[in-house]
Parts: C-alpha cells; sequence; structure tokens
C-alpha cells in the first residue's frame, strides 16, 4: 500500500479495500463478506455477537451464543424421545437407578456418574431413566423431570473465537435453569475436562460447570470407562469431588438375556424376522464364551443383532414370509465374528477328535507315545473335564533336534483347522526384548500398540501357540508365562487382558538332548532292540537333571505333561524318505510331472540321512541334493519340460534318477508298442 504507483494497489482501492481488510484476512481469515466481529470502529472490543442485528440464528450458532432454544440447538430431551418411542427398554438394573435416583435426590452434589467398562450398558442406563420418566413409573419428585442429553460435539463445532465456547455452554446453563426439574446428562464426560481451553488457558467446560455442580442448582450425570476415569476424570479433583460415583457392573448370562428378551420385539420389527426361544436363550452364553474382548450385554445385543441381519438378507426379493432366526444362525454367525471355526462352536467337531492322533501319527513318524498324551490331553479339555480358566493345554516337547517337536505343532494345527502362531525365543535372550511381547512399559517408544503376544492372541483367540526353543529365552519370559498356565490370561502393559483359554501352549526345548544322544560306555548292542533302531542310549536321568537345573519348580509344576520325543531310527527314516517324496510329487502335480521311488533308493537316502543327533534335518538336505536338484535342468529345458515321470532309483550306492516325458508315455502305452 506504500507504493501508490502499483496497478494492484489501484485495483484494491478501486474496490475500496484497505490496509485493515488486507491485515484482517492475512491474520484472522476474516473476509469483508462475513460478519464484522469487531464494531465500533477500528480499535473497539466490541464482539459484533453482541449486536443482535448483526446475525441471524444461524450465524449466531456457529459464533458465540445461539439466538434461537440452546437447549435444541446442543442437546437431545431423551424424555420427550422415549415417549416417542425412540428408546429402547431397560430391563433389569433396579439397584443402579434407586442409587441414582438417590443420589439426585440430595440437597448438595447431587450428580451421580456411572463408571464402568464399555458396552455394560451406562447410557443405557439414563436411556432407561428417562423411559420411567416418561412411563410415570417413578417417585412423585421426578414426574416432572426431564433428562437432557449434552452434544458435546456441536457445542464446540464452529468456535472459533475466544469466548465462543464459553458463550454457548453459559447459554445452555441459562435455559436449563429455568426448566422445573432438569437433568443434565454428558455421554463421555470426561471429555468436559479441557473441553473449549486455548491453549494453556484454564478456562473450559468443567470450570464453567463447577459452580452450579457445587451449588445443587444443576443435577448432572456423567458417564465415563474406569481407565478414562482414573486417567483423565480424576486429575480434576475438584470436579471429580462434585460426582457421585456409581460402578455399573457386567451383568450375568441369565441378567442378559432377561434383557434380550426386553429388545426381542425391536430386533424382530427391525430385521423382519423372529428370534427362538433356544436363540434368545443361548445369544448371551455364545457372546460370554467366545467374544472374551468385550462386554456383556453389548456383545450378546451385537450377536442378535448381526444374526438377524444375516437371516434377513438371506431372504428372497419379494418375499413377504417372515424368517427364524434360530441357534444354529448365531452359532454361524458368531464362528465369523470371534474367529473360531464353525465345527468347534457348533460343537459337532467329534469326528475330528477321534481321528486327531491317527492323523498326526500320519504325519509325524516315530513319536506315538508323545502324540497319544498330546492328544489325550485336547480331549480332557474339550470333554468339559478340564479347569475352564486355564488353557487347552500346556506342554513342554523335548528331545533330540529334528526330530518332529515344531512339525507336530503345525500338523495339529492344520488337523483342527485352527490358527498357527510361532514365535522363536531366540529373539527373546535379553531382558529388555521381554516387553515386545506384552507391549513397551509407560513412557517408552511403542507404548500404545501393545505386545507381539498379546495382539497375536487377541486377533486369534482358536489357536496353537508354539514358543520355539523356549530354553533361550531369557528368564522373565518364564515368569509371565505362569500366569498364562495358572489363570488363561495375560495382561499387557495398557492394561487390557487376553485371553488364553482356548489357546494350546506348546514350547518346544533341546535342553537334555546332549545327554539323550551320549552313548552308553562298553559295547553298542543292537541285539535287543529289533531290525533298524538305533543304538541303546542311556536312561533319560541325565536329560531330566538337565531341565530340573533350567526351568524353576513352579513352572514345571503348571505344566500338564513333559512330551519326550525319541532319537529316529533307519526304519522310521525310509518312511520319512516316503513322506518328502510324496510332498515333492504333490509340488510338481500343477506341472503333471509324477515322482516315484523304488525301494532300493528309498533305502539309501535313509542311510545317507540318517543321523541320531541331527535327526531328518540331514535327511532333507539329501533331498536337495541328489532329487531336486538333477530335477531341476530335466523341468526346465529337458524330458519333464512338458511332464512326465522322474523315478528315483539307486546304482552302485549312488542315487540315480530316470525320467520319462509325457510323450514317451503316450508312445509306451500305445496299440502299436
Amino acid at each position: 500500500f506504500d507504493e501508490g504507483d502499483s496497478y494492484a494497489i489501484q485495483v484494491l482501492e478501486g474496490e475500496g479495500i484497505t490496509r485493515l481488510d488486507v491485515v484482517s484476512y492475512i491474520a484472522h481469515g476474516v473476509s469483508r463478506l462475513d460478519p464484522p466481529y469487531f464494531t465500533g470502529g477500528r480499535g473497539s472490543a466490541q464482539p459484533a455477537g453482541d449486536e443482535e442485528d448483526d446475525e441471524d440464528e444461524e450465524t449466531g450458532r456457529r459464533g458465540g451464543a445461539p439466538q434461537g432454544d440452546p437447549l435444541k440447538a446442543f442437546t437431545q430431551d431423551l424424555t420427550d424421545l422415549a415417549r416417542r418411542a425412540g428408546i429402547d427398554p431397560l430391563n433389569g438394573r433396579d439397584k443402579e437407578i434407586l442409587r441414582t435416583l438417590h443420589i439426585l435426590q440430595r440437597r448438595r452434589k447431587n450428580n451421580p456418574i456411572y463408571v464402568g467398562d464399555p458396552g455394560v450398558g451406562k447410557t443405557a442406563l439414563v436411556e432407561g431413566l428417562a423411559l420411567r420418566i416418561a412411563n410415570g413409573d417413578v417417585p412423585e419428585a421426578f414426574r416432572d423431570t426431564k433428562v437432557f442429553r449434552l452434544d458435546m460435539g456441536a457445542l464446540i463445532a464452529g468456535t472459533r473465537y475466544r469466548g465462543d465456547f464459553e458463550n454457548r455452554l453459559k447459554a445452555v446453563l441459562a435455559a436449563l435453569a429455568e426448566q422445573a426439574s432438569p437433568v443434565l446428562f454428558i455421554d463421555e464426560i470426561h471429555t468436559v475436562v479441557g473441553a473449549g481451553s486455548a491453549g494453556r488457558g484454564t478456562m473450559d467446560a468443567s470450570n464453567l460447570l463447577k459452580p452450579a455442580l457445587q451449588d445443587g442448582s444443576l443435577r448432572c450425570i456423567g458417564a465415563t470407562t474406569w481407565e478414562e476415569y482414573r486417567q483423565t476424570f480424576t486429575s480434576d479433583q475438584a470436579l471429580a469431588r462434585r460426582f457421585q460415583k456409581v460402578e455399573v457392573t457386567e451383568p450375568s448370562a441369565e441378567e442378559t438375556t432377561q434383557i434380550l428378551l426386553g429388545l426381542r420385539d425391536r430386533y424382530e420389527k427391525h430385521h423382519g424376522v423372529t428370534y427362538t426361544e433356544e436363540a434368545i436363550g443361548s445369544a448371551a452364553l455364545l457372546a460370554e464364551r467366545y467374544l472374551k474382548d468385550r462386554k456383556l450385554p453389548d456383545k450378546a445385543i451385537d450377536l442378535l443383532d448381526e444374526a438377524g441381519a444375516a437371516v434377513a438378507l438371506r431372504a428372497t426379493g419379494g418375499t413377504t414370509e417372515t424368517r427364524e432366526v434360530t441357534e444354529a444362525d448365531l452359532e454361524e454367525v458368531l464362528a465369523i465374528m470371534a474367529q473360531v471355526p464353525p465345527r468347534r462352536v457348533k460343537g459337532n467337531d467329534k469326528e475330528q477328535l477321534r481321528k486327531l492322533e491317527e492323523e498326526l501319527r500320519a504325519q509325524v513318524f516315530g513319536q506315538d507315545e508323545a502324540i497319544e498324551r498330546l492328544v489325550s490331553a485336547i480331549k480332557v479339555s474339550r470333554a468339559g473335564l478340564r479347569d475352564p480358566q486355564k488353557p487347552v493345554g500346556a506342554f513342554l516337547l523335548t528331545g533330540p533336534t529334528g526330530v518332529g517337536k515344531t512339525e507336530v505343532a503345525k500338523r495339529l494345527a492344520e488337523v483342527l483347522g485352527i490358527s498357527f502362531l510361532r514365535f522363536d525365543m531366540s529373539e527373546y535372550m535379553e531382558a529388555h526384548t521381554v516387553s515386545r511381547l506384552v507391549g513397551a512399559p509407560p513412557g517408552y517408544v511403542g507404548y500404545d500398540r501393545g505386545g507381539l503376544l498379546t495382539e497375536a492372541v487377541a486377533k486369534n483367540p482358536h489357536a496353537v501357540l508354539l514358543l520355539d526353543e523356549i530354553e533361550k529365552a531369557h528368564p522373565d519370559i518364564f515368569n509371565i508365562l505362569l500366569q498364562v498356565m495358572d489363570h488363561g490370561t495375560l495382561t499387557d502393559t495398557n492394561g487390557k487382558p487376553t485371553d488364553f483359554r482356548h489357546v494350546i501352549l506348546l514350547m518346544t526345548s533341546n535342553v537334555g538332548a546332549r545327554e539323550m544322544a551320549a552313548r552308553a560306555l562298553g559295547f553298542a548292542d543292537h541285539g535287543d532292540h529289533g531290525e533298524g533302531l538305533p543304538l541303546r542310549l542311556p536312561k533319560d536321568t541325565d536329560a531330566d537333571k538337565a531341565i530340573e537345573r533350567l526351568f524353576s519348580p513352579e513352572f514345571r509344576n503348571r505344566l500338564d505333561a513333559r512330551l519326550k520325543f525319541n532319537a529316529l531310527s533307519p526304519q522310521v527314516m525310509e518312511r520319512i524318505v516316503d513322506k518328502f517324496i510324496r510332498e515333492l510329487s504333490t509340488q510338481l502335480a500343477e506341472k503333471s510331472v509324477k515322482v516315484e521311488i523304488t525301494d532300493a533308493a528309498r533305502k539309501l537316502l535313509a542311510e545317507k540321512g540318517f543321523d541320531p543327533t541331527f535327526g531328518a534335518r540331514p535327511l532333507g538336505r539329501v533331498i536337495e541334493e541328489k532329487v531336486k536338484r538333477p530335477l531341476t535342468d530335466e523341468l526346465l529345458f529337458g524330458a519333464l519340460e512338458n511332464g512326465g515321470t522322474a523315478t528315483v532309483d539307486a546304482e552302485g550306492g549312488e542315487v540315480a534318477m530316470r525320467y520319462a516325458g509325457a510323450e514317451d508315455q503316450k508312445m509306451l502305452s500305445s496299440p502299436g508298442f
């Protein structure tokens, strides 16, 4: 503006725009088209909101106090909503309702605050109170009471200048004072601490409410969770002492069933379905058993609601027939919600359990005794004979390396159709790495992320959890596992409990393997063990002592069993050769290649791959070198490029590969040959 000869300045002056207009727009975002915030000339601090003629009702609502009824703008009349049948009925909770009425009738500090876990029904309690007032089912002193729910979001939205939020809240309080018997309900009341405060200013919603709360002129009901109550609400003791705490606990399954019966008509009308008595009765039980990360009655209501939606969507278009929601429909929906195998929820996995031992023996060889004890413990748990507060089982798998300990865990999860979670304990050898499992302590990076172990089990509550090579873990991890094996739960650093009651806990260890593999003094004895069995090994006494030295008595005492895996014999190795060949043939099936093996080659591979110290791992390397590598060129450029058969044979003490391409097989099978 100092450059008078500028063309831009001439244009601005031609439009009547001054330096102050430009500065106001740059500094405050106020244009000349907006209602002027400052009136009465330059330098005046008089807000435009004080001049009623300058703003209409909508503009006043965006800025300071509304020109209309602030109760309509920033609150909702729950009693009026209840009279219009807009609130679901509340069954039970008579004790909490009576305690609320007692507090509201007090002369001073007549402000109840509901504190409880998410989903237990805190908001429903206030709505139920409003419904009772609307129906006249309250003492005479509360017949004319109105319950208003404060909309904190609407109260804050659009406030741009200092004083706008305060004006709105004061207008709401003034309007409430004009009512005959008002009660203000603030859901998530911890949000009033700091609400509307600018920077380091101390004037927030809580400080505006304190005088009215203290003298009893304003009756207020709050609701918040335990975590927010401890961390946020009680940080302002002057506010907290003006409220009387009412603990809202989780209802039992029986009480939840009564709540569902009261809501039944609403959900039937919404979805156009009917719920059977069995479905209503089992909803709370199923939700309590499988949805462990949530609370009743919320999770049971959600299950009932989603099952009704699923059945309604199955109905064919244009039909007016009312569908029926059965217990089977609830189980089907619950399997999806809880990420549980459907067979487990429906309880029809008995045939699978009956064949479990046979399936495992077909995959893992030479460990029949360990498999039998493992399957037996799982059957005991499924039969309901085990403490329901503990995991399905906690087992320590010991033995030499490469004998099938990890393989048993993988095949168990595969046969049962549940998730497989593996943690390599060699990654948790230092003390500070333990926090990765349950979460970092407060003040450290990643505190709000939770732990790897707790988060994995929370996402997959029905799983086989394998802690591989547990002896390499830091001793602090053993202490963490004590509560998992004893009480089936693990609490992370955020205070969130994780349910382990449907987890099969397997821990592998090579401790004692050196003692078990040590040969006895004197000549080796083959004759007492039958053909193909390994040399006689000493008794397990030394191995047991090694395990006792590493694991504390309290840890060993909480194990369901220690499963001892034997060293593999040459006879077992031949069966493992067949397994490797079957897996290879399955891999090549999509290339139309079939892999066969002769008896001589099977025996030769078993001999070359046999090592009582390292188990079956050397066999895998032998097959990689003698079978897979020669196959590679034939698959890419040779006889098996278009499919065929590869035969593994033995000649002169070495593995020999023979190939028959697909074209050769066609010629041999034609009538001319």
